[in-house]
């Protein structure tokens, strides 16, 4: 079965085809038949209007419809800090030594992604006023300069979750992530398996099969370098079916940057 996208792509080839012929058409029609040039324009305007409104619906449509699982993302403040780049504590203070949500984004099977689905679907903090207290502790912004949050919101709103307004309008968006950070408590399936926060190294396989045995399928793992170069555990990815509720088996692991030995900085 073709991909939606795809027959949005055949859709804009066939379209570019009628016009063409049409142009052609008109052309040759034009110097026989004059006395039915107001026939024939209508004619061949109609064809051209029909195409690009089934053309507009496919795009419509394929925004709102089309993708087949999210990633679940997680970061690890203590390595987006403990990095080349500088973060700053937001203006509620320092977080706590937790993963934080990074964000919940729409994926195709194939490994590409949409992005950017609806320019006219604006982050409202309005609509998600009963999350604030939640999306503070849990979805911390670190970036600098410090803020409320509502910057990085914003962004993964626009970005990621009109990508997924066919299944989650805004409030939804953010409280199926809030209500999955709830459900997979990655802090604790890792100290379980005696893997702290604590400077020290820790083989990558062990991480993921940490995880896997918690939630019954394989994580993406991703690593950034501190300042000495040290690869250490930056953020997991865990895939969640489209309903943006159960994690399910990933169909494709992000790429992760991960040495061998990957060390669990402190926070």
């Amino acid at each position: 079965m073709q991909n939606c996208h795809s027959i949005v792509e055949k859709a804009q080839t066939n379209n570019k085809v009628i016009l063409k012929k049409s142009v052609i058409i008109w052309g040759e029609k034009r110097a026989k038949l004059r006395k039915k040039k107001k026939k024939l324009t209508m004619r061949y305007r109609s064809s051209i209007l029909i195409s690009l409104l089934v053309f507009q619906y496919l795009s419509i449509f394929c925004v709102a419809q089309d993708f087949d699982f999210f990633y679940f993302v997680q970061q690890w403040p203590g390595a987006y800090c403990d990095s080349r780049q500088t973060c700053c504590y937001p203006k509620t203070g320092k977080p706590a030594a937790d993963f934080g949500i990074h964000g919940l984004w729409p994926n195709y099977k194939d490994g590409s992604y949409p992005s950017n689905c609806d320019p006219d679907s604006v982050f409202d903090k309005s609509e998600i006023s009963d999350l604030m207290s939640s999306l503070e502790k849990y979805w911390p912004s670190l970036s600098c300069p410090s803020s409320n949050g509502f910057r990085f919101w914003s962004h993964e709103w626009e970005k990621h979750g009109t990508c997924s307004e066919s299944e989650l309008d805004q409030h939804d968006y953010f409280q199926s992530a809030l209500k999955l950070k709830e459900k997979v408590n990655l802090l604790q399936i890792l100290k379980k398996a005696e893997i702290e926060p604590d400077d020290g190294f820790y083989s990558l396989k062990s991480l993921v099969e940490a995880i896997k045995e918690a939630t019954g399928y394989e994580p993406g793992i991703d690593c950034n370098r501190d300042s000495a170069g040290n690869s250490q555990l930056y953020q997991i990815y865990l895939c969640v079916d489209t309903s943006g509720s159960d994690i399910i088996k990933c169909p494709v692991l992000p790429r992760g940057r991960c040495a061998s030995q990957v060390q669990f900085a402190k926070f």
